[in-house]
């Protein structure tokens, strides 16, 4: 049998399906991380023979979920054809690509100006651990590592444009970043007016929210077009676990960038292309948002019952369950991983739900949700 060592921050999945592998020393608890799948969607199977229900889908990632045939199957013609080229060279699939995701988005104005260099992002926001994403991640814990960052970056308050118009200036500020699922109400059009204000460009961090998981190809598409951002940001289900990003910047915004100032290796990639090709056409698809629809309608419809008198967050299949603060979110984790459902926080007393958005009906209304609010139960 395979086996890989992980790392002490290993998810609590492995500490309670392989607990028994190894009792000789704490790192026999992180022992046989393989997991392979067991349907094409919603269930994995690791090596001690359990099978899971999966509300996780790697993070908001495998929106196709896992094991998908003809995700296979574009992923071993392309590899038979081109891997790499770099970004050198024009490639037609990822031109193709680039295309539909223009198509399938709405897109605004915006300018640039090198005299200006600060940034205002928001409290709660994440935006990754790479050194530039890390500045406007307010988080001291992920920032802690690698102090001290580089200044310039101000945080405000989501959903509080007070906070905002404290730190905005016409002669500093280049920029606003923030995860559209964090604005409230009208809040995001003021920002936006805002930002139009002082000639600061509008980036929304769809990373997460984006290719339907919050009922729409973005989680901004319901905003007037007038209101859009300036740039887009996108990765995790693009590419269905294939790592593969891509930005998306209006039309008067490529103005200020030249060729090579947005360079990459590995831009491009003609196998990452040929599947996020794949994923846009499926999640574009009329029946398969249907689908969706009606199971996020479903989940939430379970998650208030289950909530009782705490909010259910979120929008469309990025929910999150509030539980009440004298209940451990990771004692609630720990016991559906027992009931062989897995499941994540997201920071504090917060259950989060990212199922694939094809997640079959039985997988909802006979097995997750039932293990969840067993397990909320008992607490």
């Amino acid at each position: 049998m395979r086996q890989t060592i992980l790392p002490s921050t290993a998810p609590r999945l492995f500490v309670s399906a392989v607990a028994d592998a190894s009792a000789e020393s704490d790192t026999g608890k992180y022992v046989d991380n393989i997991i392979k799948p067991y349907t094409v969607t919603t269930y994995v199977r690791l090596n001690v023979d359990r099978k899971y229900i999966n509300f996780t889908a790697g993070i908001a990632v495998t929106s196709l979920g896992h094991a998908k045939k003809q995700v296979a199957r574009i992923i071993a013609d392309q590899a038979q054809q081109l891997v790499h080229c770099s970004n050198l060279y024009y490639s037609i699939p990822a031109g193709e690509l680039a295309s539909k995701l223009v198509a399938r988005t709405r897109e605004a104005a915006g300018m640039a100006d090198a005299q200006r260099t600060e940034i205002i992002a928001f409290t709660n926001g994440f935006h990754g651990r790479t050194m530039g994403a890390l500045l406007v991640t307010a988080n001291d814990k992920d920032q802690a590592p690698f102090a001290p960052l580089m200044p310039g970056v101000h945080t405000a308050y989501a959903s509080d444009i007070c906070s905002v118009e404290k730190m905005m200036s016409r002669d500093k500020t280049c920029a606003v970043i923030i995860e559209p699922i964090q604005g409230k109400g009208g809040f995001l059009v003021q920002l936006k007016a805002l930002c139009v204000q002082n000639d600061a460009l509008l980036i929304y961090n769809e990373i997460q929210g984006g290719f339907e998981r919050t009922g729409a190809m973005w989680a901004h598409c319901a905003l007037p077009k007038e209101e859009h951002p300036d740039i887009v940001t996108m990765i995790k289900a693009l590419g269905n676990g294939l790592p593969f990003n891509a930005t998306m910047i209006s039309e008067k915004m490529k103005a200020a960038l030249a060729v090579s100032d947005h360079g990459i290796t590995y831009g491009g990639n003609p196998l990452r292309v040929a599947v996020g090709s794949y994923v846009l056409d499926q999640v574009s698809n009329a029946a398969f948002l249907v689908r969706a629809s009606a199971s996020s309608y479903f989940f939430v419809r379970s998650l208030e019952l289950i909530a009782q008198a705490n909010p259910v967050k979120g929008r469309g299949l990025l929910l999150g369950l509030q539980l009440r603060q004298v209940v451990d979110a990771g004692a609630v984790v720990d016991t559906c991983h027992a009931h062989r459902l897995i499941v994540i926080t997201a920071g504090g007393n917060v259950i989060r739900l990212v199922p694939a958005l094809n997640i079959p009906e039985e997988a909802i209304l006979l097995g997750g949700l039932n293990i969840l609010a067993q397990a909320v139960r008992q607490m």
